[in-house]
C-alpha cells in the first residue's frame, strides 16, 4: 500500500511500449481539449496561429497513435497521464492569470514548452523501444511525431526570443 500502489507489470519491453503508448494517448487526448483555451488566452496573433496550428497537429498525433496501436496489434486505449495532468493544470493557471497581455504570452510560451519538453522525451522513448522491437512501421509514425513536436518547440522558442520577451521584458 503506497503511492504505487496500482503499479503495471513490466513483464517484456512490448508490455513496457504499451503501457508508454497509452500514456501518450491520454495524453494527446487531454491536450486536444486544452489547447482551444490556450489560444483564446494567447494576446500575439502569431502565437495564437503557433497554437492553433499545433492544436490540428495534436489531432492527428491522436490518430497516428491509434495507427501505432494497430500496427503492434492492440486496442487504442488510454492510461491516465498524470504527468500531463499536472502540465495542464500549472497551463490553466496561466490561463486564468491576469496582468500585462504580454507577459501572459510570455507564460504562455513557458508553459507550452513545458509540455512539449515532456512529449518530447515521452515520443523519443516509445520510438526506441518500438526500433529495439523491430517495430520499423510503428517507429516511423512516432518519429513523425516527435519531429512534429521539436517542431513545435522550436516554433514556441523562435517567437519568444524574437518578439514576446522582448516586450514581456518591457511591461
Amino acid at each position: 500500500m503506497g503511492v504505487f500502489s496500482s503499479s503495471p507489470t513490466f513483464d517484456s519491453l512490448e508490455t513496457l511500449l504499451v503501457d508508454q503508448l497509452q500514456d501518450l494517448y491520454d495524453a494527446e487526448n487531454q491536450l486536444v481539449k486544452a489547447l482551444p483555451q490556450v489560444a483564446a488566452a494567447a494576446s500575439s496573433p502569431q502565437l495564437k496561429t503557433i497554437i492553433k496550428d499545433h492544436l490540428e497537429e495534436t489531432k492527428n498525433h491522436v490518430g497516428r497513435l491509434e495507427q501505432v496501436f494497430q500496427i503492434i496489434g492492440e486496442t487504442a486505449k488510454s492510461k491516465t497521464c498524470d504527468a500531463m495532468k499536472g502540465l495542464i493544470s500549472e497551463g490553466q493557471e496561466v490561463v486564468a492569470a491576469s496582468g500585462d497581455p504580454d507577459v501572459k504570452d510570455a507564460a504562455l510560451i513557458a508553459a507550452s514548452q513545458r509540455i512539449e519538453h515532456y512529449e518530447i522525451a515521452a515520443y523519443g522513448s516509445a520510438r526506441t523501444f518500438a526500433q529495439r522491437l523491430g517495430r520499423e512501421d510503428a517507429a516511423h509514425l512516432l518519429q513523425q511525431t516527435l519531429d512534429e513536436e521539436g517542431s513545435a518547440d522550436r516554433k514556441l522558442t523562435a517567437i519568444a526570443e524574437s518578439q514576446v520577451n522582448l516586450q514581456a521584458a518591457m511591461a
